[in-house]
């Protein structure tokens, strides 16, 4: 979609073609695009069907806000979850933030949480048409909606006082990369902004633990069980923690190391939130509960534990790590749905439960785990 093409679809003539787009059934079909171009020139036609078939997809991310929001396929990838964004702009607030600057504000998902919770923003998007898709979303709340390059305005829109946010680009010809090279804005004008000011950066759950500014605070996000970003917080000293929403459950990544011990009655996976802070072993003090390995997430306890922290398992049975066993034991206790899971093997759990020929009426979930004692398969059932 071109900038004049954008211009038009957030207008009234846009309007009227997305609203006749919203009545297909099937927004990239032939039927579909034949109806709306006897209305629409091709150009705003298709940018409307594109929207539309955008905004049904976005209805898992945003709800039913999505079919009012103006969105481009990147934007939606890229944006964050309602439940994220909200805290986020909380966390503004707590700090002591009332005027915010976006920098890479995308299509504006969290500069309109910040806005609904009461801050004054400012949103930067470099790319024109989706600062055109940006401030259709956002001037409705009062945003200020720029269109420029971040590193050219951050001097004067960054007054002290003033709080900010960003969110960099990742992406090469490649897709996702961690090569900091490739960040726009690059990564050290991105790190830089945040001495002397509340600030925020977004990076992906995978981020290096070699790229977190040393003052930083970082957090770990899982939203619903899917670990979805890291939130690196100025004015920290390197801390790590885990957050688990909706529920709000935080857990700071303490000191120590827990014990080693073989298999007990139960099992906790920890949530990836809690993996990616290094606060594994924080749970498992909380929880007095042990590692099965040194290099490996699982914890074990003779007691059943409950920690919104990780889903528990109670352990049925111990196999060896041999497939004739196993695909014996599948077959022996006739399972014809097979879960498996793993951590530290070298092995493919599809092509596992492909070659256990798993048939039957029955359910089992395997985990395959190193333990002291060497590689073992855990027959669990999850705990509700």
């Amino acid at each position: 979609m071109d900038l004049a093409t954008a211009e038009r679809l957030v207008g009234p003539e846009g309007a009227a073609a997305l609203e006749l787009a919203a009545a297909q059934p099937d927004p990239a079909s032939l039927a579909a695009a034949t109806v709306v171009r006897k209305a629409h020139d091709p150009e705003l036609a298709a940018a409307a069907l594109g929207q539309v078939a955008l905004r049904r997809k976005a209805v898992t991310k945003f709800g039913s806000e999505a079919g009012a929001l103006f969105l481009t396929a990147d934007g939606l990838e890229q944006a964050s979850r309602p439940m994220v964004s909200q805290w986020r702009a909380e966390q503004f607030v707590e700090r002591g933030a009332e005027r915010v600057v976006d920098l890479g504000c995308g299509i504006g998902a969290d500069a309109m949480a910040m806005a609904r919770t009461g801050l004054e923003v400012v949103a930067v998007e470099l790319d024109p048409v989706t600062a055109v898709l940006a401030r259709a979303n956002l001037e409705p709340l009062g945003v200020d909606v720029r269109c420029a390059d971040a590193t050219s305005v951050a001097g004067e829109l960054l007054t002290p006082g003033v709080g900010v946010f960003c969110d960099p680009a990742r992406r090469t010809g490649q897709g996702r990369t961690w090569q900091v090279d490739a960040f726009r804005p690059p990564y050290d004008f991105v790190t830089g902004l945040l001495p002397g000011r509340v600030g925020c950066l977004k990076f992906g759950p995978g981020m290096p633990y070699a790229l977190i500014p040393g003052d930083a605070d970082t957090t770990w996000i899982s939203a619903g069980g899917d670990l979805v970003e890291a939130s690196v917080w100025s004015g920290g000293t390197d801390q790590r923690a885990a957050l688990l929403l909706p529920d709000g459950d935080q857990l700071r990544a303490l000191p120590g190391s827990a014990q080693v011990g073989p298999p007990g009655g139960h099992l906790l996976e920890p949530d990836p939130a809690v993996i990616r802070a290094g606060a594994v072993d924080t749970v498992a003090a909380r929880l007095s509960a042990q590692r099965l390995d040194p290099q490996i997430a699982y914890l074990t306890s003779d007691r059943r534990v409950t920690t919104p922290y990780g889903t528990g398992f109670e352990i049925l049975e111990q196999l060896p790590c041999n497939e004739k066993a196993l695909r014996a034991w599948v077959r022996e206790h006739q399972v014809g749905t097979l879960e498996i899971k793993k951590r530290g093997i070298d092995l493919d759990p599809a092509t596992l439960r492909k070659r256990l020929k798993p048939a039957g009426p029955n359910a089992a979930t395997l985990v395959i785990t190193p333990t002291v004692d060497g590689a073992t398969v855990l027959v669990v059932r999850r705990l509700t």
